[in-house]
C-alpha cells in the first residue's frame, strides 16, 4: 500500500477492513469461493452506478453473507450500499465507459477495474477459475492472500521492528546522556530522527497487515502497540527540541512530513535527515547543537504540557533548566513551590540515572 497516493491508500485500507477475516462481507466472499462460483460486487450505490447498471432486479434487502452467496449463483453483478447493510441490486449488467484504460484481460476483472475508476467505489471481483478475490479501489488492484501468508510476512516485519526498536532505544539513551553533558552534535540528533522514522515506517507496514488480517491479527496488534508506544511522541519531541529558530522556521509537522517524504535510500544517510531538520546545509555533522529540554521535561511525572512550554520559553536551553534553582523555577508562570521542587528533583534523578546507564 506504500506506492499508492495517500488518499487512495486510505480508501484501500478501509476496503480491506471491510473484507478482512471476521467481517460479514468476507464470510460471504469465502462462501462464494468455496462454492466455486464467480462474482462481481460494487460496494456503493449512487447515480453514476445507476447509469451504468442495466437489467437485473431491485432488492433493497438487508445484507447477509448467505444472501450474497445465493445471489452470486446468478449471472451479473451485485450492488451493495457503502455501509454493507443492504443489497441494492442483483443480476445487473454493468456497462462502464469502454474508453477507460485497463490492463486487465478477463471480462469480469476488466469490468471491475473500469467501474472502480469511473464510480470511485470499491469493486470486488471473485474469480471462478483462478479462485482469487481481488479488490479494485481507484486505479489500485489488490489481490487478497491467505491469512497464513500475510501472518508470515507480518511476523518477519515484527522481528525487524524489534531489532530497529532496540537500536532506537540505544541511540535515544545516548542522546539523552549527551544532552545532559551538553555534548550533542548534529549527527547524534540526525541518527535518532533517522531511527524514529525507520521504526515508524516498519510499524505502518505492520498496521497494513493487521488491517488485512482482521480478527486474525489481534495478537499482532497487541505486540505492535507494545513495541511502538511513545514513538510518535518521541518523534515530535526531538523535532521541537532542535527546531531551528528564525522567521523562516518550519513547524514540527512540516519537518515530520519532509522526513516521511525521504526515500529509503536517502533515509539511511544521516546527512539527509540533518538537512531536513535544518541542522546542516552540507555534510557538517559534527557541529554542536543545544536542546531546548522538551524530551527531558516530558519524562518528569505529572508535568502538564502547558507548563513544559512555559519552562522552555523561559529558560531557552536544557542546560539552563538543569542549573535552575527552585526559586528560578518558581519565577515561571504556573510553577509553584511544590511543582518547582518536583521539576528540580525529577530533572536531577533523570540526569543521574541517564549518566549511570551510559557509563556503568
Amino acid at each position: 500500500m506504500a506506492n499508492e497516493r495517500p488518499e487512495e491508500s486510505l480508501r484501500l485500507r478501509e476496503t480491506l477492513a471491510l473484507i478482512a477475516p471476521g467481517a460479514p462481507l468476507r464470510d460471504g466472499l469465502d462462501r462464494i469461493l468455496r462454492g466455486r462460483t464467480g462474482a462481481l460486487i460494487v460496494l456503493g450505490y449512487d447515480k453514476t452506478v445507476e447509469e451504468i447498471a442495466t437489467g437485473g432486479f431491485e432488492l433493497g434487502v438487508p445484507f447477509t453473507s448467505t444472501g450474497l452467496r445465493e445471489l452470486a449463483k446468478m449471472d451479473g453483478a451485485i450492488i451493495i450500499d457503502g455501509g454493507i447493510s443492504k443489497i441494492m441490486k442483483a443480476a445487473v449488467h454493468l456497462m462502464p465507459d469502454h474508453s477507460i484504460p485497463s490492463t486487465e484481460t478477463g471480462t469480469r476483472h476488466r469490468t471491475a477495474d473500469r467501474v472502480a475508476k469511473q464510480t470511485g467505489f470499491p469493486v470486488i471481483s471473485v474469480s471462478q477459475s483462478m479462485q482469487i478475490i481481488a479488490a479494485y479501489v481507484g486505479a489500485t488492484r489488490h489481490v487478497l492472500e491467505d491469512s497464513g501468508q500475510i501472518l508470515s510476512r507480518a511476523n518477519q516485519a515484527l522481528a525487524t521492528l524489534e531489532r530497529y526498536k532496540m537500536r532506537l532505544d540505544e541511540v535515544a539513551s545516548t542522546l539523552s546522556a549527551l544532552e545532559i553533558e551538553d555534548l550533542v552534535t548534529v549527527r547524534d540528533v540526525a541518527v535518532v530522527a533517522q531511527r524514529l522514522e525507520m521504526v515508524t515506517r516498519i510499524a505502518r507496514e505492520i498496521e497494513d497487515y493487521i488491517v488485512e488480517l482482521g480478527t486474525d491479527g489481534r495478537l499482532l496488534a497487541l505486540q505492535l502497540e507494545e513495541l511502538i508506544t511513545g514513538v510518535d511522541a518521541e518523534r515530535e519531541l526531538v523535532i521541537r527540541d532542535y527546531l531551528p529558530r528564525g522567521r523562516r522556521a518550519r513547524s514540527p509537522e512540516e519537518l515530520l512530513a519532509q522526513l516521511e517524504a525521504l526515500s529509503s535510500t536517502e533515509l539511511v544517510d544521516p546527512a539527509a535527515a540533518a538537512r531536513v531538520l535544518g541542522l546542516s546545509s552540507g555534510d557538517a555533522l559534527d557541529g554542536a547543537v543545544t536542546p531546548r529540554g522538551y524530551r527531558l521535561l516530558a519524562k518528569v511525572p505529572r508535568l502538564p504540557g502547558a507548563v513544559v512550554d512555559r519552562l522552555v520559553d523561559h529558560f531557552g536551553t536544557l542546560q539552563k533548566l538543569l542549573s535552575a534553582s527552585i526559586d528560578d523555577l518558581q519565577a515561571v508562570e504556573g510553577v509553584g513551590e511544590l511543582r518547582a521542587r518536583s521539576v528540580r528533583e525529577g530533572l536531577s534523578r533523570l540526569a543521574e540515572s541517564t549518566i549511570l546507564e551510559r557509563y556503568v
